[in-house]
């Protein structure tokens, strides 16, 4: 994608700041000093990983792209893969009738689809700049009768992905088995519209994600991660027809901390709508991811507690992340 494709929407869901083309950023949307935004960030280097080679049946150039991408995984834990995308349908949520919309609006994290704003509107001391469309993906026969629409599949993606990951740490390409195969996979769609000052406020704070794997496909620049290396932030390219790939929480718990979940963060501009859909995999709403046993003994002793999909609801349920006092994943850790 060029970067100069249009995919703007009206933001028409009720009195907020976004929706009324303000020349100012109210104050309940400015972020701490520390926490804001270069107008001119570094770009991120990032890793690309061919999905044909990783893909391909010849023994030694597999080992290769399988050792490869095990490196990656432990160092920054954050890929690009060549793929095709598709982005024009997820504007067409956001273009909806603000009624129609509104039927899915909830602050309630634990609801299977929600539409709203910031991480909890209205909840939260800093709100952030965005406009969102959540829903579970998997197990398909449960949630597809309460979807607005169908979503983007990146499942055989993602559990192919994993497949090769956990190969790579030398558990085998089928240690998580039917457990990933039968997990959740919610897919979230973000509206990030112009912002009038966007270096005092976010499209979403710092953060990793609870999952196992990340999969994001986004039309515009405006993904950040933080460069372990230097302790910086740094932008992440945008490239046409590239899908980003990020670790999460529970494969570094699985990992036993070999492999780093990625903290990002969605930074904001005065131009044009940003938009990107984020595909997040993990396992079953109840099922613990401890560290795998075979990655602990007495030289690397047991890091973390088990944890689940319905664990973290409950943690955001109950702290105000976009505060930045402690992340899921710093709860986990013994």
């Amino acid at each position: 994608m060029s970067g100069e494709e249009d995919y703007s929407c009206s933001f028409s869901i009720g009195d907020i700041a976004q929706e009324k083309g303000l020349p100012y950023v109210p104050q309940r949307y400015v972020v701490s000093p520390s926490n804001r935004s270069s107008l001119n960030p570094h770009k991120a280097e990032v890793p690309t990983i061919d999905m044909v080679r990783l893909r391909q049946n010849d023994g030694e150039q597999r080992s290769m792209t399988i050792k490869e991408l095990g490196d990656i995984c432990r160092h920054g834990g954050f890929f690009q893969l060549i793929l095709d995308e598709a982005l024009s349908m997820a504007s067409g949520f956001f273009n909806l009738p603000t009624e129609k919309k509104m039927k899915l609006s909830s602050n309630d994290v634990y609801k299977p689809v929600r539409y709203g704003t910031s991480l909890k509107d209205g909840v939260d001391k800093v709100q952030f700049w965005r406009v969102f469309l959540k829903h579970y993906a998997y197990p398909l026969d449960a949630w597809i009768d309460s979807w607005p629409e169908n979503p983007l599949d990146y499942r055989k993606l993602a559990l192919e992905l994993m497949r090769k990951i956990t190969e790579s740490l030398g558990l085998g390409p089928n240690y998580l088995g039917e457990k990933m195969e039968d997990g959740m996979q919610v897919m979230a769609v973000n509206c990030y519209p112009p912002c009038p000052e966007p270096d005092i406020a976010l499209g979403l704070p710092p953060h990793s994600d609870y999952t196992c794997l990340t999969i994001v496909l986004q039309n515009a620049p405006g993904l950040e991660i933080l460069d372990t290396n230097d302790a910086q932030w740094k932008i992440v390219p945008h490239h046409r027809g590239v899908l980003q790939v990020q670790i999460g929480d529970h494969f570094e718990v699985l990992s036993n901390g070999l492999c780093k979940s990625v903290v990002h963060r969605a930074i904001l501009n005065s131009e044009r709508t940003r938009i990107s859909i984020a595909s997040l995999h993990s396992l079953g709403i109840d099922d613990k991811v401890g560290p795998a046993e075979e990655l602990v003994d007495e030289q690397h002793p047991k890091k973390y507690k088990e944890s689940s999909f319905r664990d973290f609801l409950d943690f955001l349920a109950s702290n105000d992340i976009g505060a930045g006092k402690i992340s899921f994943n710093e709860s986990l850790k013994l």
